[in-house]
């Protein structure tokens, strides 16, 4: 099987030769700073060619921000500049950029994935996730029940504006699947109420699922924390899988694949496990090995490898990763 027609027959619940060698979350900078000084070469620079390098599968993202047109957009210095319509007016005009070059630079991957060589996927923004970034999670929280007007203006404006990428992007590549962006979820599940998701993020969802399900792209919510408790809103508003079920959040990925058989995960490999040695690395896929059997799941760390992990530690992981993936 080539990388796209393994990546779907698991999200389609169907036989596969083996399961993806994939790390959604790539790796934190001071991750790679740290494995450059251990023996990582200097000469890889892009997370692609650093993922070539310790053998796991091409898969190439690309994130479009609502605050800059790169990869490489950080949205910290917005946090909290939105308490009211009149700020959300003024701080409009410098958001929702034009994707043009990202855009562009997707079309030579199109061939790829076309052959199965590569998997490609992008990334929108969800809509939590922006409105959070804009009021800070205290002032969103209280808007729900003050300013329910802004809410759904920033959601309406963030929907057209994902409508319209996914427009653009499929005259130049139509990827394999989107993750959404939410990080709505902590240790003890939903950071907001199943009637504030309704009311405020429901409809908005329902305007840009929908397109993507006709394009034949997977949805996949990205959300930190336990998810548990949150997942039939997201699949009744057309959401197919979930990432990254943080085991230190509790997350149980067994009596999720009980409670949602169809629902579809990446991830929830304990990355807390990586330094502890050979037996808790085995125990651990030992752990996932009934999950991995199910169909529609694939191993990956549970969030970015920490910068503690060694190379050698990681060259461990890398070696049973393959292992396993080969026993289902």
């Amino acid at each position: 099987m080539n990388h796209v027609e393994r990546f779907r027959a698991i999200m389609d619940f169907q036989p596969v030769d083996r399961l993806p060698r994939w790390e959604w979350a790539m790796w934190w900078d001071q991750t790679i700073a740290n494995w450059r000084q251990q023996g990582l070469p200097h000469a890889l620079q892009s997370t692609l060619e650093i993922a070539e390098y310790f053998g796991l599968d091409p898969y190439q993202q690309f994130w479009f921000s609502t605050t800059d047109p790169t990869i490489e957009a950080v949205q910290h210095h917005l946090i909290g500049s939105v308490s009211c319509m009149d700020d959300y007016t003024n701080l409009r005009p410098g958001l929702f950029p034009e994707h043009r070059a990202a855009i562009e630079a997707m079309a030579p991957w199109r061939d790829r994935q076309a052959r199965g060589e590569v998997v490609v996927w992008a990334t929108l923004e969800g809509f939590f996730w922006f409105s959070r970034t804009l009021m800070g999670f205290t002032n969103v929280s209280l808007a729900f029940y003050d300013q329910p007007e802004l809410i759904h203006q920033m959601n309406q404006d963030l929907a057209d504006f994902n409508v319209r990428l996914i427009e653009q992007i499929q005259q130049a590549c139509v990827p394999t699947f989107v993750t959404i962006a939410e990080d709505m979820s902590y240790n003890h599940g939903p950071m907001l109420s199943e009637r504030h998701f309704d009311e405020f993020l429901a409809p908005y969802y329902r305007q840009v699922v929908p397109r993507l399900l006709e394009l034949g792209i997977i949805p996949i919510v990205d959300t930190d924390g336990d998810v548990t408790q949150m997942v039939p809103w997201l699949q009744r508003v057309g959401i197919r899988g979930v990432l990254p079920l943080e085991r230190q959040a509790g997350v149980d990925g067994m009596a999720l694949r009980q409670q949602f058989p169809g629902l579809c995960m990446v991830g929830h490999f304990d990355k807390m496990v990586m330094d502890k040695g050979e037996d808790a690395l085995r125990r651990e896929f030992e752990r996932l090995m009934p999950l991995m059997r199910s169909g529609g799941f694939i191993p990956s760390v549970d969030h970015q490898t920490p910068p503690h992990i060694s190379l050698d530690q990681y060259w461990l992981y890398r070696r049973l990763l393959d292992e396993y993936t080969e026993l289902i």
